[in-house]
C-alpha cells in the first residue's frame, strides 16, 4: 500500500516535526534527533507532578497528540510499533521532572516494560521521585497473565492528568492511576489488518469475517467471527465487556482504530448505547480516534466503573484537541416537522395488478443494485445501485398505503414518496417526474402523455438533456417508441442506455468531473437501470 511518506525511517521525525508545527506552540521537543523523540509542554515549569507516557509510533493521536495542560507533560515516541529506547525515556523523564516528582504511564509490552523500567531506574539513581503504573486492561485473553495495554490507557492519562494539574502529589496521583487501572476493561475488533508503512500488507482477515480481540499493533485476534453487520458487531464487544460490568455508571470509551469512518462510528455509537451494556453507561467519550493501530479498519471499546470524583476529573477541561470530551447519552430527541412539510397522503386504494407491476418493478432495481454501483463508480461516486434498490425497498415497504387504483393520485404519491426515501439529485429529479405526470394526468392525458410530461419537467429543471450522459438518453428514446409497444420501447431504451458508453463526456450528474478516458466504454448507471426496468416490462 502507498502512504504519504518521503523516506520510511524519516516517517515518525518528520510527524512530530508537523505535529510540533501544527500546535502553535504549545509543544516543543528535545534535541537528540533521530534517537531521542521527546514532545513536551511549552508551558511547563516542574512545579507540578509531570505524566510521561510513550511506546511505538503508529497509534496517534497517541501519545504525543495528548501533551498538554491536564494530560501528558511529555511523550516518548519509538519508532512504529517499537519501543523507544531507555536513553530516550530518561531524556523525557530528566526534561520535566521537578521536586514533585514524575509519573511514568506504561502499557504493557516487554519492550515498553523493559526500557520505562530501566529509564525510571536510573532517573531514581539521580535522586528523582518517579513511580511507574502498568496498563493491562485487554480482556481478549482472560487467562493471560499478562494482558495488554491498550486504549483505556486513555482514561489514566486524563484521570490522572487532571489531579496533578490541579496540585496532587505524587503519591495521590500515583494510587489513582493503579485504581483507574484495576477498573479498565477492553476490547477491539476489526474487519481488515492495518497497513504497516514499507511493510506488505497482511491480509488475513477473509472477506465476511472480522477479527474480535485484536491488539493494537496489528497481531492476529483472538479469534474470527463471522460478520454480519454494525448490530452484531457491537453485541459481540458488549458480550466480552458485559461480565466485567457488575453495576451501572461506567464511562465507555468508543475508539477508532484508525481505519473506520466517522460514518460508520457514528453508526456503532448508536449501537452500543442500544447494546446489553448501554444502560450501565452514564458517561461516554467520543467516537473518537484516539489510541490507534495506523489505519486499522476497527474499533474498541474500553470501560471504567466511575467512582466518586471520576466524572469530574475525566470532564475538568484540558486544551487538547485530541480529546473529544466527555458527554452523558441521552435518548434520542425527535422534534416534529414544521408546517408543511407534514405529508398529505391520498388516501389507500387496493389494485392487486398495479401492485404486482410496481414490485417488480422495483424487485427489478433491488437486484440491480451491486451492477448498478458498480457501474457508477467508475464514472461517479458508486452509489446509484444503493440509492434506487433502497428507494424501491421503500416504495415496496409503503405499498398498500399508496392510491392503487387512482393512477393519476399514484403518480403523485410515488413522486412523494421518492422524495422523502431517495437521496440525492437522483431522488429530486424522479419526485419531480412522477409529480409532474401526476399533474398531466389530471388534466386526461393517457400514460405515455403523461409520462412525456413529467420528462418534460424534470429536464426543464434539472437540466439534462440528450447526449449528456444520463437516464434520459435512455428514459426519452423508450417514452417515444411507447407508442408502437413495449418491446419497441425496451429496444429504444437498450440502444440509449448503450450508447452512452460511447460518450466520452458528461455534461451533468457526477460524471462531469471524469476525464473521458475513464467514461469511455461505461454504460451510464442511471440509463443502465431505465434499460432493465424496459426490458422487464417487454419479457
Amino acid at each position: 500500500m502507498t502512504h504519504f511518506m518521503n523516506e520510511k525511517d524519516d516517517m515518525v521525525i518528520e510527524a512530530i516535526e508537523g505535529a510540533i508545527a501544527a500546535s502553535g506552540g504549545a509543544l516543543s521537543r528535545l534535541d537528540g534527533y533521530p534517537h531521542i523523540r521527546v514532545v513536551v509542554r511549552s508551558d511547563w515549569n516542574k512545579s507540578k507532578v509531570a505524566l510521561v507516557s510513550g511506546g511505538g509510533s503508529g497509534h496517534e493521536p497517541a501519545h504525543a497528540g495528548f501533551v498538554g495542560a491536564g494530560m501528558l507533560t511529555a511523550a516518548v515516541c519509538g519508532d512504529i510499533f517499537a519501543s523507544p529506547s531507555v536513553d530516550a525515556v530518561l531524556a523525557g523523564i530528566l526534561s520535566v521532572t521537578g521536586p514533585a516528582g514524575c509519573l511514568l504511564i506504561v502499557k504493557n509490552y516487554t519492550g515498553d516494560r523493559l526500557n520505562f523500567g530501566l529509564a525510571a531506574e536510573r532517573a531514581r539513581a539521580f535522586g528523582h521521585k518517579v513511580s511507574m503504573v502498568i496498563v493491562d486492561d485487554d480482556i481478549a485473553l482472560p487467562d493471560l497473565p499478562q494482558a495488554r495495554g491498550v486504549a483505556g490507557t486513555l482514561f489514566v492519562h486524563k484521570i490522572a492528568g487532571a489531579l496533578a494539574e490541579q496540585g496532587a502529589d505524587l503519591d495521590t496521583v500515583t494510587e489513582a492511576a493503579e485504581r483507574v487501572i484495576a477498573g479498565t476493561h477492553s476490547i477491539g475488533m476489526s474487519l481488515d489488518t492495518c497497513s504497516v508503512p514499507g511493510s506488505p500488507k497482511e491480509a488475513r482477515i477473509p472477506q465476511g469475517m472480522a477479527e474480535l480481540g485484536l491488539g493494537i499493533h496489528g497481531e492476529a485476534g483472538v479469534e474470527q467471527v463471522a460478520y454480519i453487520d454494525a448490530k452484531q458487531a457491537m453485541s459481540a464487544v458488549a458480550e466480552k465487556l458485559a461480565p466485567k460490568m457488575s453495576a451501572k455508571g461506567h464511562v465507555a470509551l468508543l475508539n477508532n482504530l484508525g481505519g473506520s469512518t466517522v460514518l460508520e462510528m457514528s453508526v456503532l455509537a448508536a449501537e452500543l448505547i442500544r447494546s446489553t451494556i448501554g444502560d450501565k453507561i452514564s458517561l461516554m467519550i467520543g467516537p473518537a480516534s484516539m489510541m490507534t493501530s495506523l489505519d486499522m479498519r476497527g474499533f474498541s471499546v474500553s470501560v471504567f466503573e466511575l467512582g466518586n470524583e471520576d466524572q469530574k476529573l475525566l470532564s475538568a477541561p484540558c486544551g487538547i484537541a485530541a480529546w473529544p470530551g466527555c458527554v452523558s447519552p441521552k435518548p434520542e430527541n425527535v422534534l416534529p416537522l414544521p408546517d408543511g412539510l407534514a405529508p398529505i397522503k391520498a388516501m389507500p386504494s387496493r389494485h392487486d395488478p398495479t401492485k404486482a407491476f410496481l414490485t417488480a418493478c422495483c424487485k427489478i432495481l433491488i437486484a440491480a443494485e451491486a451492477d448498478l454501483n458498480a457501474l457508477d463508480a467508475k464514472s461517479g461516486d458508486g452509489d446509484t445501485g444503493s440509492t434506487l434498490a433502497g428507494a424501491a425497498r421503500a416504495l415496496i415497504k409503503a405499498i398498500d398505503t399508496l392510491p392503487l387504483a387512482d393512477h393519476t393520485q399514484l403518480y403523485r404519491a410515488i413522486g412523494q414518496e421518492l422524495s422523502q426515501t431517495m437521496g440525492g439529485s437522483s431522488g429530486v429529479l424522479l419526485a419531480i417526474f412522477f409529480a409532474a405526470a401526476g399533474d398531466a394526468s389530471s388534466s386526461g392525458l393517457p400514460m405515455r402523455g403523461a409520462l412525456l410530461a413529467g420528462l418534460d419537467r424534470m429536464q426543464a429543471i434539472g437540466g439534462a438533456k440528450p447526449g449528456d450522459r444520463t437516464m434520459i438518453d435512455a428514459l426519452l428514446p423508450a417514452l417515444d417508441a411507447l407508442e408502437t409497444g413495449v418491446a419497441a420501447a425496451a429496444k429504444a431504451a437498450r440502444d440509449g442506455a448503450n450508447h452512452t458508453a460511447t460518450l466520452t463526456k458528461a455534461n451533468a450528474g457526477r460524471a462531469a468531473y471524469i476525464s473521458a478516458e475513464q467514461l469511455e466504454g461505461h454504460i451510464d448507471p442511471g440509463a443502465e437501470a431505465v434499460a432493465r426496468l424496459f426490458e422487464h416490462l417487454a419479457a
